[in-house]
Protein backbone atom coordinates (compact mmCIF):
# COMPACT_ATOMS: atom_id res chain seq x y z
CA UNK A 1 0.00 0.00 0.00
CA UNK A 2 1.13 3.66 -0.72
CA UNK A 3 0.54 4.73 3.11
CA UNK A 4 4.15 2.73 3.76
CA UNK A 5 7.35 4.68 4.49
CA UNK A 6 10.07 4.32 6.09
CA UNK A 7 11.14 6.52 8.91
CA UNK A 8 15.03 7.34 10.41
CA UNK A 9 15.86 4.84 13.38
CA UNK A 10 15.93 7.14 16.71
CA UNK A 11 18.67 7.15 18.90
CA UNK A 12 20.03 4.32 20.43
CA UNK A 13 19.46 3.89 23.90
CA UNK A 14 22.51 3.53 26.04
CA UNK A 15 21.72 0.18 28.55
CA UNK A 16 23.26 0.12 32.23
CA UNK A 17 26.39 -2.06 32.81
CA UNK A 18 26.42 -4.70 34.92
CA UNK A 19 27.91 -3.97 38.69
CA UNK A 20 29.60 -6.09 41.13
CA UNK A 21 26.88 -8.04 43.16
CA UNK A 22 27.12 -7.28 47.04
CA UNK A 23 26.97 -9.52 49.69
CA UNK A 24 23.92 -9.94 50.92
CA UNK A 25 21.82 -8.92 54.17
CA UNK A 26 21.46 -11.76 57.23
CA UNK A 27 17.94 -10.38 58.24
CA UNK A 28 15.30 -12.69 58.23
CA UNK A 29 13.01 -10.69 56.15
CA UNK A 30 13.55 -8.71 52.90
CA UNK A 31 14.55 -5.05 52.74
CA UNK A 32 12.13 -3.43 51.24
CA UNK A 33 14.04 -0.40 50.61
CA UNK A 34 16.76 -2.57 48.41
CA UNK A 35 16.69 -1.44 44.88
CA UNK A 36 15.14 -4.05 41.82
CA UNK A 37 13.26 -6.77 42.58
CA UNK A 38 13.59 -10.69 43.00
CA UNK A 39 13.39 -13.19 40.35
CA UNK A 40 13.31 -16.92 41.25
CA UNK A 41 13.36 -20.28 39.70
CA UNK A 42 15.81 -21.88 37.79
CA UNK A 43 15.22 -20.84 34.31
CA UNK A 44 14.04 -16.62 34.81
CA UNK A 45 17.30 -16.71 37.22
CA UNK A 46 19.61 -18.75 34.72
CA UNK A 47 18.77 -16.19 31.77
CA UNK A 48 18.97 -13.03 33.55
CA UNK A 49 22.65 -14.06 34.75
CA UNK A 50 23.65 -14.85 31.15
CA UNK A 51 21.65 -11.26 30.04
CA UNK A 52 24.87 -8.99 29.67
CA UNK A 53 22.26 -5.98 30.24
CA UNK A 54 20.56 -7.51 33.50
CA UNK A 55 22.26 -5.30 36.27
CA UNK A 56 22.14 -8.02 39.66
CA UNK A 57 22.26 -7.34 43.16
CA UNK A 58 22.63 -10.30 45.04
CA UNK A 59 22.25 -13.98 44.16
CA UNK A 60 20.82 -16.58 46.62
CA UNK A 61 20.76 -20.31 46.69
CA UNK A 62 20.32 -23.04 48.92
CA UNK A 63 23.49 -25.64 48.64
CA UNK A 64 21.95 -28.26 46.51
CA UNK A 65 20.91 -25.34 43.78
CA UNK A 66 24.19 -23.20 44.14
CA UNK A 67 25.81 -26.31 42.59
CA UNK A 68 24.85 -25.72 39.48
CA UNK A 69 25.58 -22.36 38.95
CA UNK A 70 29.33 -22.69 39.69
CA UNK A 71 30.50 -20.63 36.55
CA UNK A 72 28.00 -17.93 36.81
CA UNK A 73 28.97 -14.82 36.74
CA UNK A 74 27.80 -13.55 40.01
CA UNK A 75 29.01 -16.22 42.60
CA UNK A 76 25.79 -17.59 44.63
CA UNK A 77 25.83 -16.99 48.64
CA UNK A 78 24.44 -20.10 50.21
CA UNK A 79 21.13 -19.56 52.45
CA UNK A 80 18.61 -22.30 53.85
CA UNK A 81 15.21 -22.76 51.48
CA UNK A 82 12.93 -20.99 54.42
CA UNK A 83 15.07 -17.46 53.81
CA UNK A 84 14.00 -17.88 49.68
CA UNK A 85 10.28 -18.65 50.47
CA UNK A 86 10.30 -15.27 52.55
CA UNK A 87 11.55 -13.86 49.40
CA UNK A 88 9.31 -15.29 46.87
CA UNK A 89 5.53 -14.60 46.35
CA UNK A 90 3.32 -17.36 47.97
CA UNK A 91 2.68 -20.63 46.80
CA UNK A 92 5.87 -19.89 44.14
CA UNK A 93 8.47 -22.72 43.11
CA UNK A 94 11.72 -20.97 43.33
CA UNK A 95 13.55 -24.07 43.11
CA UNK A 96 16.51 -22.57 45.28
CA UNK A 97 17.42 -20.05 44.05
CA UNK A 98 16.69 -16.23 43.81
CA UNK A 99 18.22 -13.09 42.27
CA UNK A 100 17.76 -9.63 42.98
CA UNK A 101 18.03 -7.52 39.89
CA UNK A 102 17.16 -4.10 38.22
CA UNK A 103 14.16 -3.82 35.67
CA UNK A 104 15.39 -3.98 32.04
CA UNK A 105 15.84 -0.91 30.10
CA UNK A 106 13.79 -1.51 26.93
CA UNK A 107 15.26 -0.84 23.48
CA UNK A 108 13.09 1.61 21.04
CA UNK A 109 10.42 -0.68 19.31
CA UNK A 110 12.37 0.65 16.12
CA UNK A 111 15.23 -1.03 17.72
CA UNK A 112 13.85 -4.17 18.03
CA UNK A 113 12.15 -4.55 14.59
CA UNK A 114 16.07 -5.10 13.39
CA UNK A 115 15.44 -8.59 14.54
CA UNK A 116 13.32 -10.33 12.23
CA UNK A 117 9.76 -12.30 13.29
CA UNK A 118 5.84 -11.21 14.37
CA UNK A 119 5.32 -8.28 17.08
CA UNK A 120 3.11 -9.20 19.43
CA UNK A 121 1.15 -6.51 20.93
CA UNK A 122 -0.92 -6.19 23.92
CA UNK A 123 -4.15 -3.88 24.78
CA UNK A 124 -4.46 -3.55 28.53
CA UNK A 125 -3.47 -6.88 29.68
CA UNK A 126 -2.99 -7.00 33.66
CA UNK A 127 -2.07 -10.16 34.62
CA UNK A 128 1.89 -10.47 34.98
CA UNK A 129 1.56 -14.08 34.81
CA UNK A 130 -0.29 -14.03 31.66
CA UNK A 131 2.28 -11.32 29.97
CA UNK A 132 4.65 -13.85 31.17
CA UNK A 133 3.12 -16.88 29.38
CA UNK A 134 3.00 -14.37 26.10
CA UNK A 135 6.42 -14.02 26.28
CA UNK A 136 7.28 -17.22 26.73
CA UNK A 137 5.13 -18.08 23.65
CA UNK A 138 6.95 -15.06 21.67
CA UNK A 139 10.60 -16.69 22.75
CA UNK A 140 9.06 -20.17 21.64
CA UNK A 141 7.65 -18.82 17.94
CA UNK A 142 10.24 -16.48 16.92
CA UNK A 143 8.80 -13.02 17.64
CA UNK A 144 10.95 -10.05 18.14
CA UNK A 145 9.57 -7.98 20.52
CA UNK A 146 6.38 -7.63 23.34
CA UNK A 147 5.23 -3.76 22.88
CA UNK A 148 2.70 -2.80 25.68
CA UNK A 149 0.93 0.27 26.71
CA UNK A 150 3.23 1.69 29.61
CA UNK A 151 0.63 2.81 31.61
CA UNK A 152 -1.55 -0.05 32.04
CA UNK A 153 0.91 -2.95 32.25
CA UNK A 154 2.44 -4.25 35.13
CA UNK A 155 6.09 -3.74 35.93
CA UNK A 156 8.16 -6.57 35.65
CA UNK A 157 8.46 -8.80 38.77
CA UNK A 158 9.13 -12.13 40.02
CA UNK A 159 5.71 -13.86 39.10
CA UNK A 160 6.22 -12.06 35.57
CA UNK A 161 9.68 -13.50 35.78
CA UNK A 162 8.93 -17.49 36.75
CA UNK A 163 5.77 -17.23 33.91
CA UNK A 164 8.37 -16.32 31.37
CA UNK A 165 10.65 -19.04 32.08
CA UNK A 166 13.78 -17.07 31.08
CA UNK A 167 11.84 -15.15 28.09
CA UNK A 168 11.95 -12.00 29.91
CA UNK A 169 15.45 -11.87 29.12
CA UNK A 170 15.36 -12.67 25.49
CA UNK A 171 12.47 -11.08 24.04
CA UNK A 172 12.35 -7.25 24.87
CA UNK A 173 9.19 -6.09 26.54
CA UNK A 174 8.20 -2.43 24.60
CA UNK A 175 6.56 0.16 26.77
CA UNK A 176 5.16 3.00 24.74
CA UNK A 177 2.59 5.38 26.24
CA UNK A 178 -0.10 5.98 23.38
CA UNK A 179 -0.80 2.25 21.97
CA UNK A 180 -2.70 3.41 18.60
CA UNK A 181 0.11 6.01 17.76
CA UNK A 182 3.06 2.99 18.02
CA UNK A 183 0.67 0.72 15.70
CA UNK A 184 0.74 3.87 13.71
CA UNK A 185 4.32 3.54 13.72
CA UNK A 186 4.68 0.03 13.18
CA UNK A 187 2.54 1.16 9.95
CA UNK A 188 5.32 3.04 8.49
CA UNK A 189 7.54 0.17 9.15
CA UNK A 190 5.52 -2.09 6.61
CA UNK A 191 3.98 -4.38 8.93
CA UNK A 192 0.53 -5.55 8.92
CA UNK A 193 -1.45 -5.13 11.73
CA UNK A 194 -3.80 -8.04 12.98
CA UNK A 195 -6.20 -7.38 15.82
CA UNK A 196 -7.35 -10.15 17.49
CA UNK A 197 -10.87 -10.91 18.40
CA UNK A 198 -13.88 -13.83 18.30
CA UNK A 199 -15.49 -11.85 15.17
CA UNK A 200 -12.79 -11.62 13.18
CA UNK A 201 -11.91 -14.00 9.95
CA UNK A 202 -10.47 -17.01 10.92
CA UNK A 203 -6.59 -16.62 10.95
CA UNK A 204 -4.64 -17.59 8.11
CA UNK A 205 -0.81 -18.00 8.02
CA UNK A 206 -0.46 -18.35 4.34
CA UNK A 207 -2.17 -15.27 3.97
CA UNK A 208 0.79 -13.18 5.56
CA UNK A 209 3.46 -14.93 3.38
CA UNK A 210 5.65 -12.27 2.40
CA UNK A 211 4.72 -9.86 5.00
CA UNK A 212 5.61 -8.76 8.88
CA UNK A 213 2.71 -8.71 10.98
CA UNK A 214 2.07 -6.74 14.16
CA UNK A 215 -0.64 -9.37 15.96
CA UNK A 216 -2.90 -7.32 18.55
CA UNK A 217 -4.52 -9.18 21.68
CA UNK A 218 -7.15 -7.46 23.93
CA UNK A 219 -8.01 -8.02 27.77
CA UNK A 220 -9.73 -10.98 28.34
CA UNK A 221 -13.33 -9.96 28.39
CA UNK A 222 -12.68 -6.56 27.24
CA UNK A 223 -11.23 -7.58 24.25
CA UNK A 224 -9.80 -4.78 21.91
CA UNK A 225 -10.27 -0.85 22.23
CA UNK A 226 -12.25 0.75 19.83
CA UNK A 227 -9.05 3.59 18.91
CA UNK A 228 -7.18 0.32 18.98
CA UNK A 229 -9.27 -1.83 16.29
CA UNK A 230 -9.90 0.62 14.23
CA UNK A 231 -5.63 1.28 13.68
CA UNK A 232 -6.06 -2.28 12.61
CA UNK A 233 -5.23 -3.37 8.93
CA UNK A 234 -7.60 -6.52 10.10
CA UNK A 235 -9.42 -8.27 12.53
CA UNK A 236 -8.98 -12.02 12.47
CA UNK A 237 -9.75 -14.93 14.90
CA UNK A 238 -7.96 -18.10 15.71
CA UNK A 239 -9.33 -21.44 14.58
CA UNK A 240 -11.68 -23.53 17.14
CA UNK A 241 -14.00 -26.39 16.44
CA UNK A 242 -14.64 -27.27 19.58
CA UNK A 243 -17.61 -25.30 22.18
CA UNK A 244 -15.40 -22.63 23.33
CA UNK A 245 -16.17 -19.20 22.56
CA UNK A 246 -12.31 -18.00 23.76
CA UNK A 247 -9.26 -18.71 24.73
CA UNK A 248 -7.29 -17.65 28.29
CA UNK A 249 -5.13 -14.59 26.18
CA UNK A 250 -1.49 -16.06 26.76
CA UNK A 251 -3.04 -19.52 24.73
CA UNK A 252 -4.70 -17.40 21.67
CA UNK A 253 -1.71 -15.88 21.29
CA UNK A 254 0.24 -18.93 21.71
CA UNK A 255 -2.09 -20.14 18.94
CA UNK A 256 -2.11 -16.84 16.27
CA UNK A 257 1.95 -17.41 16.74
CA UNK A 258 1.72 -21.57 15.73
CA UNK A 259 -0.32 -20.34 12.56
CA UNK A 260 1.70 -17.84 11.67
CA UNK A 261 4.90 -19.58 12.15
CA UNK A 262 3.79 -22.18 10.25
Amino acid sequence: MARRTSSPSPKRISLPKEIDASPSSRTARPNRNQPGYWIYGHHAVEAALNNPERVIHEFLATQEASAQFQHARVTPQVVDRERLDRLSDRDAVHQGVCLRVEPLTPPHFLDALEKPGPVLVLDQVTDPRNIGAILRSAAAFGACAVLVQDRNTPQESGSMAKAASGALDTVPLLREVNLARALASLQREGLWIVGLDAGGIRLDGNAFSGRRVALVLGAEGAGLRRLTRETCDEIASVYMPGNMESLNVSNAAAVALYELAR
